[in-house]
């Protein structure tokens, strides 16, 4: 016998002879250990009669901490909030109610390729294979139903009733979401955690990942055939895409963007990515309802560089983007593909980018063509302080809160809009869901967001169609101490719905925000509310939440009139 698999199994065996070990080599400490050693230490969760052992074993982790969460679906997107600062997210819910209350957020986060560990508490391992037919399920005796709903929306599914394979599955699992950087779910029997197995004695040893290498003959031969290619244009340009994040490639491009000359453009789904303070940065690429003079400098390049693009119907406004495939150069997270060919696999954006930018000859043409045509943004008409608050007027204002200690959430809606105009000083946080557009999805990812950041005080921009869908996690921000500061714009409906297709279904019932964070605040904690109808109201409430209660929850309601919605929203509800 391996002399330590033996120590191990002696290390285990107690006085009276009987095989047993030490109380803390359980899968449930194995579990909190590996999250916190994967930089987890908060887990977003919803206790139920099936996880509740487990749960035990995660607060008893010091590193751990536990946020209980109003449901589970909001437990999800706090998660995937999490996740986007600080590269994974965790979640725990109940058996089959719990599981299919969270799925829309795990689908969510699927699609914005963000790591998050789904795990439920499964049924107890004496029930399987014996055709009982336990609560919480839709009454079958199969309880594989959970599993395969999950199949569709994570990269990997394991289900733990097996102790002597749980270790290996649980770090499976979990290397798993790390390398694809997609949501897995774990299953574990209620009544595995707390029993002490022989596996779970050492301390997890830390991931070594086997780094992901690109072809070396291919990468050379990308490389060569792009720079031939951008060499020869005139006015190429560069614009950057949401899969930046999951290339990890968002300092190459910074990288090849100093290097070229080029004038830098980005996607809305990758605002944040790209840092908007550098000197050639020229706005958001989104077709007809791009920033002003960007989309005229894109569509007239004779080449462009789109560094992990996603063209959906909402990023292209329909389909609508004037782009003609045999100028582009389209590099996704691995691969790379020239005009109408040649195409080039498995190559790694992130060392693409970086050897390109070695390669390619300075050009600064397109960016003088923009300093050419460029005229500054207009500043919205001056009115009456006291006359009713327009949006253009409240986003100019919230421009001048934001700093390198702040960040934005601006959830679905018209909030995306308007949140794009925000130019985003150096260190600046920006945070929003298109891909997936799940209207109440900000609520949790500020939760979550705020929780893994907490020297950024963040600004979420949320409507009130998508705050009556997920409100009750207002509270669960009090309970963690939380200081964002929430713009509550109530227009009485689901704007972008409107632009879109109007119709009697659009329409809301107004309810009393303020006093309803009021009623949930309870004299708890520390939390501030304010109602404001005019620009003098608004910048008193700023005023107030960026001094006096600047350690506080902050919760403004901005009332505005129901067709106050930006022209890019009503452009873009039109061609969708």
């Amino acid at each position: 016998m391996d002399s330590t698999i033996g120590s191990q199994l002696e290390s285990c065996k107690p006085a009276n002879g009987i095989l047993g070990c030490p109380s803390d080599a359980t899968l449930g400490h194995h579990v909190a250990r590996r999250l916190v050693e994967i930089g987890v230490k908060d887990v977003f969760t919803v206790p139920g009669d099936f996880n509740l052992t487990l749960l035990d074993h995660l607060i008893a982790e010091p590193g751990l901490k536990n946020i209980g969460c109003c449901n589970e679906l909001n437990a999800g997107y706090a998660a995937d909030g999490y996740a986007r600062s600080r590269g994974v997210g965790a979640c725990v819910v109940t058996f089959t109610v719990g599981g299919l209350s969270i799925i829309n957020a795990i689908a969510s986060a699927y699609s914005e390729n963000l790591p998050v560990i789904c795990i439920v508490g499964g049924p107890n391992t004496n029930d399987y294979g014996t055709n009982r037919i336990l609560h919480h399920t839709i009454g079958l005796s199969d309880f594989s139903q959970e599993l395969r709903c999950f199949q569709t929306v994570t990269c990997y599914q394991a289900v733990v009733n097996h102790l002597e394979d749980a270790h290996e599955q649980i770090d499976t699992a979990i290397s798993t979401a790390l390398k694809e950087s997609r949501p897995v779910y774990i299953s574990i029997s209620c009544n595995l955690p707390g029993i002490p197995h022989p596996t779970f004695i050492r301390e997890p040893v830390p991931f070594s990942l086997t780094p992901r290498l690109s072809n070396k003959m291919g990468l050379e031969a990308a490389v060569d055939a792009t720079a031939a290619f951008l060499n020869k244009a005139v006015k190429p340009v560069i614009i950057g895409g949401p899969k930046l994040r999951v290339a990890k490639a968002c300092e190459a491009f910074v990288e090849l963007a100093n290097a070229c000359g080029y004038p830098i453009a980005v996607m809305p789904s990758a605002k944040g990515l790209v840092p908007e303070h550098h000197s050639r940065f020229i706005g958001t690429y989104w077709g007809a309802v791009s920033t002003t003079f960007c989309a005229e400098i894109v569509e007239s390049a004779d080449a462009y560089l789109f560094a992990g693009p996603i063209f959906n119907d909402y990023s292209s406004v329909g389909y609508s983007l004037l782009l003609k495939r045999e100028k582009a150069v389209i590099v996704q997270p691995n691969r790379v593909v020239i005009a109408n060919g040649p195409a080039f696999g498995c190559i790694l954006m992130k060392y693409f980018l970086q050897e390109l930018a070695k390669k390619l000859n300075h050009n600064a043409t397109a960016y003088e063509n923009y300093q050419r045509i460029f005229v500054p943004d207009g500043v919205p008409p001056k009115c009456d302080p006291k006359a009713p608050l327009r949006v253009n007027i409240m986003f100019q204002h919230i421009q001048k809160m934001l700093s390198g200690s702040t960040a934005v959430i601006a959830e679905t809606g018209d909030s995306w809009f308007n949140c794009q105009k925000l130019r985003l000083p150096e260190g600046c946080g920006y945070e929003f869901q298109m891909q997936y557009g799940s209207i109440g999805w900000s609520v949790g990812a500020t939760l979550g967001y705020a929780q893994s950041i907490p020297d950024k005080r963040v600004i979420a921009c949320i409507g009130d169609g998508s705050f009556q869908v997920t409100a009750q996690d207002i509270s669960t921000m009090m309970r963690c101490e939380q200081k964002s500061i929430i713009f509550l714009i109530n227009n009485g409906g689901y704007t972008i719905e409107v632009e879109i297709h109007d119709g009697p279904y659009n329409v809301i019932k107004n309810w009393n925000y303020t006093g309803l964070v009021d009623a949930i605040h309870n004299g708890e904690g520390n939390c501030w509310t304010k109602k404001v109808k005019s620009e003098e109201e608004l910048l008193e409430a700023i005023e107030i939440a960026t001094g006096e209660k600047k350690d506080f929850l902050c919760f403004i309601e901005v009332l505005v009139h129901k067709d106050d919605t930006s022209k890019e929203s009503i452009d873009l509800g039109f061609r969708v």
